[in-house]
């Protein structure tokens, strides 16, 4: 009688891999949404539509990006969370989804929602100063902010961003008081640092490039663990003054958790063949940003590092969600 159970089981078992294969081969049966949870312009949204128009070429389906904006990213994600678990929705995902457990209270299980396809990009964010602070590296800029304790002021796009989390590991880790002030946007906070109004802002290097570059604002160090290449002359943070510093954002694709293993292995496969172009290389570079590769289940752990790093920033700097 066991005998019979077992081979039953095994029997069962073998029909279910082979329908589980069967699925990945004829995926995708139809168009896949792809959902950037945050509105259209970010790297988020130039990432997810890179990432969708290769799929789309080399999966011959459409693979149709969809902003969803709201509530910091949630609104998309919850989509996404409750979708079918057939691959066919997407989900494009940044730092954001590991900040926001500690922000809100989610209408889905972050630990348990997703199946981590692949991480695509990093950017790091640059300390970008106005040209008459008088700090000429990080270490300087350590020094003033503990002579002036709340006096000196860093512009953000909003509480929970990635520019707000950046300064506020950096005051953690540096033992400093620097005020922050909040804008409806990276735009308008950079504007007012080039207008001397706030005296920095750690910003994506994107959007402050060009003011380096024109001499409007003054870089002092980059958060990635190696300089950057399109800021080769500008020491990292680490190097010049704050060891062991580190704030990138970073964009990668998940799906529902329970998505066959299948359709995972085939998505992350075209898009890791997707990094290997020079012309992904080329777009990447216009964004400030640099490819990022890992297995799909490396991007599972690098997720929770994430979320357990960013949470910790949240808690010793008392945000809350506005």
């Amino acid at each position: 009688m066991l005998k019979h159970r077992s081979l039953w089981f095994q029997t069962l078992g073998l029909l279910l891999a082979m329908t589980a294969l069967a699925a990945a081969q004829d995926y995708p049966s139809k168009p896949v949404r792809v959902i950037v949870p945050f509105p259209p312009g970010a790297i988020n949204d130039s990432v997810g539509r890179m990432v969708a128009n290769h799929l789309s070429a080399r999966l011959n389906k459409q693979f149709i990006v969809e902003n969803r904006a709201g509530a910091g990213g949630v609104v998309g994600a919850e989509l996404v969370a409750n979708a079918p678990k057939d691959g066919h929705t997407l989900l494009v995902v940044s730092l954001a989804i590991t900040v926001n457990p500690w922000l809100y209270a989610l209408p889905y299980d972050h630990a348990k929602a997703w199946a981590p396809v692949a991480v695509v990009a990093t950017a790091p964010n640059v300390i970008a100063v106005h040209p008459d602070l008088p700090a000429q590296s990080v270490r300087e800029l350590i020094a003033l902010a503990k002579e002036r304790p709340g006096k000196l002021q860093y512009g953000s796009s909003g509480v929970g961003t990635f520019l707000h989390l950046g300064p506020e590991l950096f005051k953690i880790m540096a033992g400093v008081d620097i005020l922050h002030v909040p804008y409806r946007g990276a735009a308008p906070a950079m504007i007012d640092v080039i207008g001397g109004r706030t005296q920095m802002a750690f910003a994506s290097i994107p959007s402050a490039i060009v003011h380096l570059r024109s001499g409007k604002l003054r870089a002092l160090g980059v958060g990635a663990t190696e300089r950057s290449a399109h800021l080769p002359d500008v020491p990292t943070v680490s190097e010049s003054g704050l060891p062991g510093y580190e704030a990138a954002n970073w964009i990668g694709i998940v799906a529902p958790a329970g998505t066959p293993p299948e359709i995972v292995a085939r998505l992350h496969k075209e898009i890791s063949a997707m990094q290997e172009s020079p012309e992904t290389l080329k777009q990447l570079a216009n964004e400030g940003a640099s490819v990022l590769q890992m297995s799909s289940a490396d991007f599972g752990k690098f997720i929770a590092s994430e979320t357990a790093k960013w949470g910790r920033v949240v808690k010793e700097a008392g945000i809350k969600a506005e």
